[in-house]
């Protein structure tokens, strides 16, 4: 399970039965249908590209409530409405929200602390409703340099990147480990690692961190298919992911160096798979924090050679060494 999961506002849903009827009419209205009419066999006969001209700023969403999707995860879980027989991988990336919020700020390089409380504001005319602003704000601006435009953008991308995928998906797959217990396997991972390339293409620069969708050359192989623009790392990690995907769609089970998110140790805390090439046997534990000048920064206390030793990636601390800044010393971000 990639790419989140519908598990966001736990008593309000992102758009509702009687919302999304709303809005599908006030569309239809603008395509030249109306309610003297058959307003949905109206909508059969337009054409598509003027449909998606309706598109939101982040995407669409399920509506509950219907043949679709007739109750909440949340409820099928309570009442263990659910295929039960099945096991479960799921993952995030580092940084999900950097590279999804790049577009919803208007001056990126001169953000201000204004802007950070109007983004949160916004929110809940993107479905994500009843967010406490000064709670929010407490939490990712905590030890932030509120002057400093990166910082207040990576305060924002972590904050939109939990609401909508890192959360949703975690829990999903927290209460479905719970629900099943011991009849089935529940495996997370969160991507550390990205190719700078590929990263490249997607305008994934190096102060946002392994932005989402940052699996997906390795899951697909695109390495393989392309090799003279990708690393040897990102050749041979593709291979690794590959195969690790594959066997689990065949046997719904990982190696021995990638533990059940709760099932192997029922008492102990949730373990977490790290995808990084550098350490295949990488198992995250509880975040630490740590306070800097810009922020605070997220790390993990593993268990390495029985000692616990923190540990932080994938911070940017120079300009990338290209251009005017090859075989120059360090230009800071």
């Amino acid at each position: 399970m990639e790419s989140g999961a519908h598990m966001y506002n736990k008593n309000r849903d992102v758009v509702n039965k009687t919302e999304a009827i709303s809005q599908g009419k006030a569309m239809a209205k603008q395509l030249k249908c109306n309610e003297t009419e058959d307003w949905l066999q109206c909508l059969r006969k337009v054409d598509a590209k003027d449909i998606i001209s309706f598109k939101t700023k982040i995407g669409s969403f399920p509506v509950l409530g219907t043949e679709f999707l007739p109750i909440s995860a949340r409820q099928a879980f309570n009442d263990k409405k659910f295929n039960m027989d099945i096991d479960l991988m799921a993952g995030i990336t580092k940084t999900e929200g950097s590279w999804i919020t790049r577009n919803m700020i208007k001056d990126p390089a001169h953000m201000t602390l204004n802007d950070f409380y109007n983004l949160v504001k916004s929110l809940d005319s993107m479905g994500i409703h009843n967010v406490n602003v000064n709670k929010v704000a407490e939490q990712y601006l905590k030890d932030v340099n509120t002057s400093d435009a990166l910082a207040l953008r990576t305060g924002f991308a972590a904050l939109f990147g939990d609401l909508m995928l890192g959360c949703p998906t975690y829990l999903f797959a927290k209460r479905f480990a719970q629900t099943v217990k011991e009849s089935q396997r529940v495996y997370f991972y969160e991507l550390l690692y990205k190719s700078e390339w590929f990263a490249k293409q997607a305008n994934c620069s190096a102060t946002m961190g392994v932005c989402h969708m940052m699996e997906l050359p390795f899951v697909f192989g695109l390495p393989l298919l392309d090799p003279r623009n990708y690393s040897l790392d990102d050749i041979n990690y593709a291979n690794i992911i590959m195969k690790t995907w594959t066997k689990f769609a065949k046997t719904g089970r990982m190696d021995s160096d990638w533990p059940q998110l709760l099932n192997d140790e029922p008492m102990a805390a949730p373990k977490v798979h790290g995808l990084d090439p550098k350490d295949l046997r990488l198992v995250l534990s509880d975040p630490i924090d740590v306070k800097t000048s810009i922020g605070v920064v997220r790390g993990r206390t593993l268990h390495v050679l029985d000692t616990n030793v923190d540990q932080f990636v994938g911070i940017p601390y120079a300009e990338p060494p290209v251009g005017k800044h090859r075989f120059a010393k360090p230009e800071p971000i």
